[in-house]
């Protein structure tokens, strides 16, 4: 026998034991354990902001649709208009806790998604990129036991996610059957991410590429439900909505099919994992053909010699999130384009049909509300998303700096004449300049498409001042993000996004549920500047205030901590 079959049977030994057997099993547990200490806190941040929203947003319709024909009316304005279902989701009944569903459900799984795919991808990609699977495959582990690990901490994560939700619903009044299968609908969206995130984790050759792509689906999901809940056709008094074709592409469209408060139909929850199945199978096989690092999609090869505008931090910051900067503006001119196209339809739509003159009211709870000309009414609502996309740029930039810390190459760059303060600041400045290109994207797309649509070219104007309404709320999120991430770098990338998700939530949507005024202030959305009729720029100076006071701290107080690496 030759030396190299020698080597060669032993090792192809070792890759098999971990599959089985009692040390297999013991591997699993460890990286099991280490997977749910290591996203301890991420995980009950999410699952309580999670679990929060929904029992308080059913306690709040209770409050505001007390009784049955409030809801009908609602329900009844919703199919009269898509632009709300676009937004909400697939009426289905006038019960209290049907109109609870079609309030809170979409957004839930918009939530439940950007939750798994940051999850998985924390655990393959970016364990890659730092070195430590290389390590971990050094072990009886072997390379495919990590990967069955993050799956069952993620199928984990959201049985609980559901059980959470449904006990919720259940603390607000809601029947407990039916709060079950919504925790199932929920918990359903989650392992389907879970396993879209592992398969782009095997694609992408970088975990930035995977979580900007992911999130991309997940933004993607919610608006083919839309399309698919706008398209929709009514049926019986009008309270009911079957939802056309589109929605069926959608792993949340998915979960609204299970009409947990009306026929409770637990079939969707196998179409959920079905499609997980298929795409972890699909994830299994990629993984065991490709080197250890390297991506499907592999990265191109780099200039021989660098730009000069790479020697300092801020070219450098630049560099490293161009191409997510591109994604949220790309997003932010497909937003405008909706605000502007839809603006005039819903205006003559209400125009021709004085019974819609209700769903004034409804537009103008969107965001910081106002009163005036319907199509800016509007448009300011649709902007109100605009300002998520732009303050999920700014967090993504602050994320960054942290990726950066922790993979260790910012102590390179600062061992350099590069001072803390300047890496920080120009960093900083790079989520600036990144706001502002989602916003002007956004606002050229509305004010081009309306003028596509027919209308004076003062819908340019009209969306620009929108688009500015929602710079200070982004800046917010930057500034005190990036002292956030001063003084307590872990906390930075789950407070970022937990913050993002509920402030947008409660902010741009409190409104439509009635939310007390003390509780929708706790977020930027909802004190951003009212820009139609009687404007009012003072929520956006007090933020622009806090902005600049909490980057000023984080430049102060960044001298005086050591990096924290890992």
């Amino acid at each position: 026998m030759s030396a190299a079959a020698a080597t060669d049977r032993p090792a192809a030994h070792h890759d098999a034991a971990p599959a089985a057997g009692s040390g297999g099993g013991r591997t699993l547990r460890a990286l099991l354990r280490q997977r749910l200490r290591r996203d301890r806190w991420q995980l009950v941040i999410w699952l309580v902001s999670i679990g929060v929203l929904a029992a308080f947003s059913a306690a709040a319709i209770a409050q505001t649709y007390g009784d049955a024909t409030s809801r009908a009316e609602l329900l009844r304005l919703a199919i009269a208009n898509p632009t709300v279902l676009l937004l909400r989701g697939l009426p289905d009944g006038t019960s209290f806790a049907a109109v609870t569903f079609f309030e809170i459900y979409t957004f839930l799984a918009l939530l439940a998604g950007l939750m798994n795919t940051f999850l998985a991808v924390r655990h393959s990609r970016a364990e890659e990129e730092s070195g430590r699977a290389e390590l971990i495959g050094s072990t009886p582990a072997g390379r495919l036991l990590p990967t069955v690990a993050t799956v069952l901490h993620g199928v984990l994560a959201n049985i609980a996610l559901g059980l959470i939700v449904a006990l919720g619903f259940i603390a607000a009044g809601l029947p407990a059957g039916g709060s079950f299968a919504a925790g199932a609908a929920t918990g359903g969206v989650g392992i389907t991410f879970v396993a879209v995130g592992l398969l782009l984790a095997q694609i992408m050759s970088t975990s930035r590429g995977a979580n900007g792509f992911a999130a991309a689906l997940v933004v993607l999901a919610y608006v083919v439900r839309g399309i698919g809940d706008a398209l929709g056709t009514p049926t019986g008094d009008g309270t009911h909505l079957v939802a056309a074709w589109p929605s069926w592409l959608s792993p949340i469209g998915w979960g609204e099919q299970f009409s947990p408060y009306s026929t409770a139909d637990w079939w969707p929850l196998l179409l959920q994992l079905g499609f997980a199945a298929v795409l972890i199978a699909v994830t299994f096989s990629l993984q065991a053909g490709r080197d250890s690092g390297a991506g499907v999609i592999p990265e191109r090869a780099g200039r021989r010699d660098a730009r000069p505008w790479l020697r300092g931090p801020l070219g450098l910051a630049w560099r490293l999130q161009w191409p997510i900067i591109v994604g949220w503006a790309v997003g932010g001119a497909f937003t405008g384009i909706l605000a502007g196209a839809l603006g005039t339809l819903v205006s003559s739509s209400i125009a021709n049909d004085p019974g819609l003159s209700d769903i004034r009211t409804a537009i103008a709870r969107i965001g910081a509300g106002g009163s005036g000309p319907l199509t800016q009414l509007f448009i300011s609502a649709i902007f109100s998303i605009v300002g998520v996309l732009a303050a999920a740029c700014a967090v993504q930039s602050v994320v960054r700096l942290r990726q950066e810390e922790a993979a260790g190459t910012a102590e390179a760059v600062l061992t350099t004449p590069v001072s803390r303060v300047r890496w920080l600041l120009e960093f900083v400045l790079v989520g600036v300049v990144a706001v502002v290109l989602v916003l002007v994207a956004a606002a050229l797309a509305s004010g081009l498409s309306a003028l596509a649509a027919g209308e004076d070219a003062a819908r340019i104007g009209d969306s620009f001042v929108a688009a500015s309404a929602e710079l200070p709320v982004a800046l917010v999120y930057l500034g005190v993000l990036a002292l956030v991430f001063v003084i307590a770098p872990d906390w930075t990338i789950p407070v970022g996004w937990a913050t993002l998700g509920l402030g947008a939530f409660i902010g741009i949507f409190g409104g439509l549920i009635d939310l007390p005024d003390p509780i929708r202030h706790l977020s930027p959305f909802a004190d951003a500047p009212v820009v139609v009729g009687d404007v009012d720029w003072t929520g956006g100076y007090w933020m622009f205030g806090i902005a600049v006071v909490a980057v000023a701290a984080a430049a102060a107080l960044i001298r005086r901590r050591d990096l924290a690496i890992g």
